[in-house]
């Protein structure tokens, strides 16, 4: 079946102009051992060049040289297409001085469109992306002009299509010559588990997709094992999928690779077990959120969250939604998920995003976001860089850095209750923004406005929120809380202890609507004891 081989030898097999595959989720599922060789291979020899690369879910690593940080050097790609850049660092100023050609379009798409190319499909059909900066008639998920300039055949193409006089984006299928995906364990025949991985992303569709294409397949394991041992209900890739099995080196291998998961005696990086589901810890043990200005922000968030929702919570301030509700002890009266397929537990902060502790199950990527495209999730928790007066949200491209939307897009157009979170202005260094007996005291403010006439990219679209009349959408600050109407964004609280005109209005580039009924936000919020809140 499958051949065991190096990681040295699986870079030396990649060939000149293929279209390759990469699959993880940050530092997740990170085939890293194979991706590093290859970074040498090219940097000695200038081989493999001009790869067309494709990868679901940002696969940073590490923001420094893990993931595809690897791949920042110019000649080694031609195309880019991927979803998100988190901790990509040594890829931004690449893409941002055209060296590598890129295009971004949503993580549940790349996700869908692994399925496309296996069942030999034209590409996926979907509404998600509709008037934002992946619909054709506004960027075409292009994000630098090399982009725009690429020759044609290696350019990409979304489509506007019609369907029963419902209009649809249509996303090609782009065949692969090659993927490399992580497991936990293969078998002496190539049989693969991801049994100890923190996330089940979409190896067996990326592995399906390569295979039905014609290209290769490269597994990094933890361990190869016999025969026979592995259960076949554990068995997420058949061999007669797999081309090739890479054993990882141990710091490349378990679940992450982030030291406070080594073992003191052993030196060696062990997987933390709560994540995969092998051990269980006591949530209440959990240290609460420290009290500040997005405890205010992720506790206000709370007062649209109704027991027994299905929620989403995003990556930044959004993420510790889930820190409150466990120290308000609702934890228990929601079902939390991420989009790389976990629901329930608490999601995992940081460099960990994509894990949960205690989670109730490990889906794979494409059927949670199956869920989410239709409408699954109650409530999503997502962060906002910019708002603007037609209430889209950027949290793409700015200051500098291509982030992309990964799951945003999926997420924000799916979801039947949003609330965009953040601090109202952005660079706080040097401010002084005081919480006193129940009050905000603003001394010194922020530098820079985030509420602006028009956001530089549309992530979400708050007229295609409008057209579809199923959401509801709010934005969250610790001075002031917005809901999105179809005459325009209108203001509906504002923090007791500051002055509307001179902590709101004067700090947004539009006016927005007051509302009649303006309220102070609950004076819970900005006291550092628990709040005692009752989900609706």
């Amino acid at each position: 079946m499958a051949s065991f081989i190096t990681a040295k030898e699986a870079a030396q097999r990649i060939e000149d102009r293929w279209t390759v595959g990469i699959d993880a989720f940050i530092g997740f599922c990170l085939a890293d051992d194979i991706l590093g060789e290859i970074e040498d291979r090219f940097v000695t020899t200038g081989h493999p060049r001009a790869l067309s690369v494709l990868n679901v879910a940002g696969i940073g690593g590490d923001g420094k040289g893990r993931g595809i940080n690897h791949f920042a050097h110019k000649g080694l790609m031609r195309r880019f297409l991927c979803s998100n850049l988190s901790l990509a660092n040594k890829m931004y100023p690449l893409i941002m001085d055209n060296q590598v050609p890129t295009y971004m379009i949503p993580q549940g798409v790349l996700s869908h469109m692994m399925r496309s190319v296996a069942s030999g499909m034209p590409g996926v059909i979907t509404r998600v992306g509709m008037k934002t900066f992946v619909d054709p008639r506004v960027d075409g998920g292009m994000i630098n002009d090399a982009a725009r300039t690429i020759p044609e055949e290696d350019a990409y193409h979304v489509e506007v299509i019609e369907i029963k006089g419902e209009e649809f984006l249509f996303y090609p299928s782009v065949p692969l010559d090659a993927c490399i995906i992580k497991g936990s364990y293969a078998d002496e025949d190539g049989n693969i588990s991801i049994e100890k991985e923190a996330i089940h992303i979409e190896q067996f569709e990326m592995a399906a997709a390569t295979r039905n294409a014609g290209g290769k397949v490269f597994v990094q394991v933890d361990a190869v094992v016999p025969e026979g041992s592995i259960h076949p209900q554990k068995v997420a890739v058949p061999a007669n999928m797999v081309d090739y099995v890479i054993v990882g080196k141990p710091e490349n291998t378990g679940q992450h690779f982030i030291e406070e998961f080594q073992d003191p005696d052993t030196g060696l990086f062990k997987p933390l077990a709560t994540w995969c589901g092998d051990e269980r810890i006591h949530l209440e043990e959990m240290k609460p959120m420290e009290f500040g200005l997005s405890k205010i922000i992720c506790r206000r968030g709370l007062f649209e969250i109704h027991k027994g929702d299905f929620i989403n919570l995003g990556i930044g301030i959004s993420m510790d939604v889930s820190a409150v509700l466990n120290e308000e002890g609702r934890i228990d009266e929601i079902s939390s998920s991420v989009e790389s397929g976990i629901v329930g537990g608490v999601p995992a902060p940081g460099i960990a995003t994509g894990a949960a502790y205690n989670p109730a199950a490990i889906l794979k990527q494409p059927d949670i976001f199956d869920f989410y495209d239709g409408g699954g999730i109650d409530f999503a928790a997502l962060g906002a860089a910019e708002i603007d007066r037609f209430g889209n949200v950027n949290v793409s491209r700015f200051a500098g850095k291509v982030t992309g939307p990964g799951g945003f897009i999926n997420i924000s157009q799916g979801a039947k209750t949003v609330c965009f979170m953040g601090t109202f202005k952005a660079g706080l260094t040097g401010s002084d923004i005081r919480i006193e007996d129940g009050k905000l005291n603003i001394v010194k403010d922020g530098k820079y406005k985030k509420f602006v006439n028009k956001v530089d990219h549309i992530t979400f679209s708050g007229e295609n929120s409008l057209d579809q009349g199923k959401q509801k959408i709010f934005y969250i600050t610790e001075r002031a809380v917005f809901r999105l109407t179809r005459a325009g964004m209108e203001l509906i609280e504002i923090a007791p202890g500051v002055d509307l005109q001179r902590d709101v209005l004067d700090q947004m580039e539009f006016t927005p609507i007051i509302s009649d009924d303006l309220k102070r936000m609950d004076e819970r919020l900005f006291r550092p004891d628990k709040m005692n809140i009752e989900l609706k």
